[in-house]
């Protein structure tokens, strides 16, 4: 069993409205449609999904009331994300609308003119239009001065041209916020937001790869003699980049409820697979050795939602939680990464088997140790933030 941790009142009610949804009406419509863990669900059925979470108060539910979510902590948020996810839904990630949804503009409505928030913004709230962010490309990733993306002012209008590659939720979204080059000799500070809608001339979503997450999950963007009105750029020319990381030691951390639930579907599937199987006349969670990787597992995984579920709360009170952050998307996304793998290693060649949860848990798992931030860029914020409490002689400041 897995330790609790209980939410506000609010945030126990959201919780207890969030697993009965999921029970009475996302697993009965999964099992009508036949979904899996590789099924390819139709658009159709994507935006049913949408509307009936938004109607149960769920899609957006981690937005400000006044913006129709039910204003939820950072703390509540957590707990509720990692019980969507631990609850081995198929579709869970569209309950909240995690791949497009809500959480990818919430920080953006200070900044969005009102022209903005009624054509792009509150239809996301509303369940009506779906949005990715586009950053990576070919060449570029956390190195925000390698994007070769272009924009050029042309009156009223830029003209984009360039690539975004791997781009999370493109394949469900309606449009983008883009990051694109205005001053090439500014760096970060040369990158504008622009909001791109997918019916534009010149825009072609398309993916030529099946990453290790399955397919229709991810997608590229090209661009090809695009024009954007200017109205449609976020914020001003050359705050791209700056708005893009505006939210980044709170999405790093939000995050990780998901790597927790996933670890948590993981540890559930093992125990009970131990207490199954039979091998010489017993139960193999009679032998020590399976015995012991389980207590690892629990180990981990309670250390990790401990790490999360403190940041959060520090987040909540409004401290400065950069390297934190970074070392919670790190030490979760490592440790879920490795319950992942004795989850397996306990099923033995069963777990190798596509349509195993353990298998599909296993391969979202280690996806997580490179997006959003590699564990390697969260090890740089995470020493440059230590060191700085040490003069250049080593001794402390």
């Amino acid at each position: 069993m897995f330790e609790h941790f209980s939410a506000s009142e609010n945030g126990e009610r959201v919780r207890a409205e969030a697993r009965d949804f999921i029970e009475s009406y996302l697993k009965p419509l999964e099992a009508e449609h036949q979904i899996g863990f590789e099924s390819e669900p139709s658009m159709d059925l994507l935006r049913q999904v949408w509307k009936a979470s938004r109607e149960a108060g769920l899609y957006g539910a981690q937005l400000p009331e006044q913006l129709g979510g039910r204003g939820l902590s950072v703390y509540d948020q957590c707990l509720l994300k990692e019980d969507v996810t631990a609850s081995g839904a198929k579709l869970s990630a569209h309950v909240l609308g995690e791949l497009g949804g809500p959480g990818r503009v919430g920080h953006l409505f200070h900044i969005a003119t009102e022209g903005q928030m009624k054509s792009h913004l509150m239809p996301v709230v509303r369940a009506e239009r779906t949005v990715c962010f586009a950053l990576t490309e070919p060449e570029a990733g956390s190195d925000a001065s390698r994007l070769t993306t272009r924009a050029v002012r042309d009156g009223d209008h830029y003209v984009l041209n360039g690539l975004k590659r791997f781009i999370s939720g493109a394949p469900y979204a309606d449009f983008a916020i883009l990051m694109a080059v205005t001053d090439p000799d500014a760096g970060p500070r040369g990158v504008t937001a622009f909001l791109v809608d997918f019916d534009r001339p010149g825009v072609t979503v398309s993916a030529d790869y099946t990453p290790i997450s399955g397919k229709n999950v991810h997608a590229d963007i090209r661009l090809e003699d695009v024009r954007i009105p200017a109205t449609q750029v976020l914020g001003e020319e050359g705050q791209g980049f700056r708005l893009g990381m505006s939210r980044i030691t709170v999405n790093r951390l939000l995050h990780c409820p998901t790597m927790t639930g996933l670890a948590m579907q993981s540890l559930d599937a093992a125990a009970r697979y131990a207490t199954r199987r039979q091998q010489f006349g017993q139960p193999i969670a009679g032998f020590q050795a399976i015995q012991h990787m389980l207590a690892d597992m629990a180990t981990d995984l309670h250390a990790a939602r401990s790490m999360m579920l403190d940041v959060a709360r520090r987040i909540d009170a409004g401290q400065d939680t950069r390297e934190a952050s970074a070392m919670s998307k790190l030490f979760c996304s490592e440790k879920a990464f490795n319950i992942a793998d004795r989850a397996i290693q306990v099923h033995g060649g069963v777990g190798l088997m596509q349509g195993a949860t353990v298998e599909w848990v296993f391969r979202m798992l280690r996806m997580y140790r490179i997006v959003t931030g590699t564990s390697e860029i969260q090890r740089n914020t995470i020493a440059k933030g230590y060191l700085k409490g040490y003069t250049a002689e080593g001794s402390q400041a």
